[in-house]
């Protein structure tokens, strides 16, 4: 087996296990409103002198401290004097935009926005994602533009249109605070998506997970300081908090983070685009089973649009893969044609 082949082999597995842990990370996220929810309620049954302790500031800082702990010993050998001498001002840079945005600004719009208006409607908006991250993977990332996986994105996006227009109820859409929160929210992320593609090219991942946690988590610490005043985490030590953090913790920052990182160090933007079209609809049907909720009369329509945008998408894979394979085999048969074969 020539080294063409050995190396390309290599990289078709490093992709392929990018787009399973992008989908793993997906359906994490999908999971965290229902996650944070079923702790909320779990707070409002113990109340701490009549306060709801389990809040979602208590909750995401708490949740990121705690994360630090497995990282640095998953990761610890990332960080030798050789790796950091190694990283340029711009490198440095890279992280420190990536802490600010993923693990400050994102998180913080995303809940106040679900504080403004309804999580249907916020999931509506948020289907503007996939097409625009893969409009700025291309123009900034000089990434190929996907036909198919844009194609797939704006399929979903319609089938959320269709789930929040047939949602029983009497639910209507208004375009208030919280839907600007989220438009906020989602170029945020995908900001932070695009600067974490550039930065895992050259940081090892355990320097950049535990910078942009460790950096991220002190800056929304000093701002819901300054936001909220100098209790707001009066309750951040509690036992009932203490003994479900845990929860969050290790299912969404800990699993969610670890998969989404090495996601998109190796997973085409299309791939990152498809998992990511699937996530409004399981963020519904997880909320089922978690809590319960009924989604209306548009999810049999609406998911069957999500659906048929994923097979899009699968569509496209499969003949990216094809022609890939074809390119492969051309370029070795040349190989074959060329190489010297001298006596």
């Amino acid at each position: 087996m020539s080294l063409v082949q050995t190396d390309t082999s290599t990289g078709h597995s490093r992709v392929a296990l990018g787009a399973a842990l992008a989908w793993v990370a997906v359906m994490v996220y999908a999971s965290s409103n229902s996650i944070v929810s079923l702790l909320a309620e779990i707070g409002e049954r113990h109340p701490v002198d009549g306060r709801n302790a389990i809040t979602f500031c208590n909750l995401l800082f708490l949740g990121s401290l705690i994360s630090i702990v497995p990282m640095m010993i998953f990761f610890w050998h990332d960080w030798t004097r050789d790796n950091l001498r190694k990283l340029t001002r711009r490198d440095w840079g890279l992280l420190t935009v990536s802490a600010v945005l993923s693990s400050a600004l994102t998180p913080g719009l995303f809940f106040y926005a679900l504080e403004q208006t309804t999580v249907t409607n916020v999931v509506l908006v948020g289907r503007i994602e996939p097409p625009l991250f893969l409009l700025a993977a291309w123009l900034f990332l000089g990434e190929r533009l996907d036909p198919w996986a844009m194609a797939a994105g704006l399929i979903a996006l319609i089938g959320a249109v269709v789930m929040i227009a047939m949602k029983g109820g009497g639910a209507t859409f208004r375009f208030g605070p919280g839907e600007i929160a989220t438009v906020g929210a989602t170029l945020s992320f995908i900001a932070s998506t695009i600067v974490t593609r550039a930065g895992l090219k050259a940081v090892p991942l355990g320097i950049f997970s535990i910078y942009r946690t460790v950096l991220g988590t002190a800056i929304y610490f000093v701002v819901a300081l300054y936001l909220y005043g100098p209790n707001h985490f009066q309750d951040l030590l509690e036992p009932v908090v203490l003994k479900w953090v845990w929860i969050y913790a290790v299912i969404v920052i800990i699993i969610g983070q670890f998969a989404w990182n090495i996601g998109l160090k190796h997973a085409r933007s299309g791939d990152v685009s498809l998992a990511t079209s699937f996530s409004p609809l399981a963020a519904i049907l997880i909320a089922m089973v978690l809590l319960g909720e009924d989604p209306g009369p548009g999810l049999v329509p609406g998911g069957a649009i999500i659906l048929t945008a994923i097979g899009v998408g699968q569509i496209g894979r499969i003949r990216r893969r094809k022609a890939e394979r074809r390119a492969q085999e051309r370029a070795m048969e040349l190989e074959g044609r060329c190489n010297f074969k001298g006596a």
